[in-house]
């Protein structure tokens, strides 16, 4: 078994891994990337293997690396406590990361004893005009944020393990009562927080924010999943979502009773990037606000541990408001 060794750096993905050792920030790395926001937290009988079906399904990849590769995430995540002497956390202000860095903190906030913890987290980058994430920047910029690294302790572990709860939650109560408490340990936590409760039907119109984005790109004219994915980033105003999962979005609308989007009928039988997908009357119907997604039936899905469709308890988000409603 390997012995303690001194410094590992953690984040949802390995956008910067290679980055790092670039600039001399050297150290292990664990990619953490188990999307928190999808699904409920347990799900399938078996945690572990209901956690890799869901994101297997959802994101297209193949069930058993996605198993594989969680498996090894939360075995690690379970042990850097004791096994580094210190842990940097790299994370920025989306919903996926923010999602991802309290399930860390959560991890770690069970632990008796800490090696020294500190986060990275930014929500913005001089000289970039709209700042995405991390992965966006050159290893010397990496390296300038090095010295913008602040030390966690037990308020933001205790902050996270609460907001992981939340998200776990079949209520958006939960969530609520947090946007209402003190979140300056971890500053970009209620943003995240209010994007994901915006992937609830609204009131206006029973659709998710992520549903509504696709159908108003469409009003432009046809696209391709491709082109589709990109102007919805662009209009989203918290992106957080990566393509695979954008698509699976895209592709429970086309699968719907009665679609409001559908794939153009010359393009059905190529390779998924290179279809055009266009706007049905119904998608029409429902930007004109004459229809209510939810009355249309779609298929079930999850906000969290939130249940959306027929038979769920019927959480909306009110962005008049500016908050969740119903639960009846």
């Amino acid at each position: 078994m390997r012995g303690r060794q001194m410094r590992v750096h953690v984040r949802c993905g390995n956008d910067i891994e290679a980055k790092l050792r670039k600039v001399g920030l050297e150290g292990d790395y664990l990619a953490f990337a188990d999307p928190i926001w999808l699904g409920p937290g347990a799900a399938f009988g078996s945690w572990l293997s209901g956690r890799a079906r869901l994101v297997a399904d959802r994101s297209g990849l193949p069930y058993d690396s996605v198993r594989q590769e969680m498996g090894e995430a939360y075995s690690r995540l379970g042990r850097l406590a004791s096994r580094y002497d210190h842990i940097i956390l790299w994370f920025e202000h989306d919903l996926y990361d923010q999602a991802c860095l309290v399930r860390v903190l959560a991890s770690l906030a069970a632990r008796p004893t800490l090696p020294r913890v500190e986060l990275v987290c930014i929500d913005r980058f001089p000289g970039i005009a709209r700042f995405i994430g991390l992965g966006q920047l050159a290893p010397e910029q990496l390296a300038g944020l090095w010295s913008q690294r602040k030390p966690v302790g037990r308020r933001q572990l205790a902050l996270g393990a609460r907001a992981l709860a939340a998200l776990r939650a079949d209520s958006p109560q939960h969530i609520e009562a947090l946007l209402g408490a003190d979140l300056r340990a971890l500053p970009f936590l209620g943003a995240a927080l209010r994007r994901h409760l915006q992937e609830l039907p609204w009131t206006t119109d029973g659709l998710a924010l992520t549903e509504r984005l696709i159908l108003v790109s469409l009003l432009n004219g046809p696209r391709t999943p491709v082109e589709l994915f990109n102007d919805t980033q662009a209009r989203d105003p918290l992106p957080y979502m990566g393509d695979l999962f954008f698509w699976s979005i895209v592709r429970d609308l086309l699968a719907a009773p009665r679609p409001p989007i559908a794939v153009h009928g010359s393009t059905r039988r190529l390779a998924w990037r290179r279809r055009v997908i266009r706007l049905t009357p119904i998608g029409k119907a429902l930007l004109d606000g004459r229809r209510d997604w939810q009355a249309e039936r779609p298929a079930g899905r999850w906000v969290g541990g939130i249940p959306v469709g027929a038979g769920a308890p019927g959480w909306r988000w009110d962005p008049g408001a500016g908050h969740t409603t119903g639960g009846h």
